[in-house]
């Protein structure tokens, strides 16, 4: 992971209320926003779509900001995000690992910020608007959130080849594993590979070292947990954090804030 940098002009303020909805690879992140992230990033492709009002982005700490109603982040990109006055606002973190994250890279690229078609991401928003208006399950907005990917891609979500079938089970091992201890060497001995080897062909196929990609899956553990009621402390000890501060200090890495900047309505 890239040396982050700090940005002491104009600490983070970022305050905002939403939910957050999980499924395997990716997760949709909508509600209410405002204020400026610290620099940050994740092992996800984020598409970030307005419901209304707009954002900013930036990737060097002196370059310009430019305004979007819709964009991709691509994963390890860093970044900083802004909120100029209070917007709603959907984002769809896809793992680029996935089917659909292959599909993400492919028409978008994994370099920098891109700007998504306004037609994908208008779509993309009533899409997500409607479900929000008019059910807010879990099982609705997952839906809905899975449509605004594929709109976003243009495509049907069928990559030009597949992942080594060796990191698939991997992957699937370190899933069913997650709130276990887990070593890059227990994770190669599951698929019959030597440390080394596993490395490469970990880091090739997902974009992100080992120990990020476990972080990543634990951050979103703690959230999860979050939204049906844990504290962060609970939270991060069922993630596998060793205490509140860790996984604090991981979500900003992530994120650009800290969890308890963002009020978080339980899902159902």
């Amino acid at each position: 992971m890239s040396e982050l940098r700090s940005d002491s002009l104009k600490p983070a303020m970022t305050r905002g209320s939403g939910r957050v909805y999980f499924w395997q690879g990716g997760s949709l992140w909508i509600g209410e926003g405002q204020g400026r992230t610290q620099w940050h990033e994740h092992h996800a492709h984020q598409l970030a779509v307005a419901l209304s009002g707009s954002f900013r982005f930036r990737t060097e700490a002196e370059g310009a900001w430019t305004a979007y109603e819709g964009a991709i982040v691509p994963g390890k990109c860093a970044h900083q995000f802004e909120i100029d006055g209070a917007a709603s606002l959907a984002h769809l973190f896809i793992e680029p690992e996935t089917r659909a994250g292959r599909a993400l890279t492919a028409r978008y690229g994994s370099n920098s910020v891109a700007e998504l078609p306004a037609a994908g991401a208008r779509a993309a928003a009533r899409l997500l608007s409607e479900a929000l208006q008019s059910s807010q399950l879990a099982k609705d907005m997952v839906e809905a959130a899975t449509l605004a990917v594929a709109e976003l891609c243009e495509t049907a979500i069928k990559p030009a080849e597949e992942l080594d079938p060796r990191l698939t089970r991997a992957l699937e091992y370190i899933r069913s594993n997650i709130r276990n201890s887990l070593s890059l060497s227990e994770v190669a001995s599951a698929i019959a590979l030597s440390e080394s080897r596993f490395r490469h062909l970990f880091v090739a196929g997902t974009g992100s070292s080992f120990r990020a990609y476990l972080l990543w899956l634990r951050i979103n553990l703690a959230i999860e947990a979050a939204m049906t009621g844990a504290s962060w402390t609970d939270a991060a000890h069922e993630a596998g954090f060793a205490d509140s501060a860790h996984l604090t200090r991981t979500h900003k890495r992530m994120f650009g804030f800290e969890p308890t900047a963002v009020r978080l309505h339980t899902i159902v």
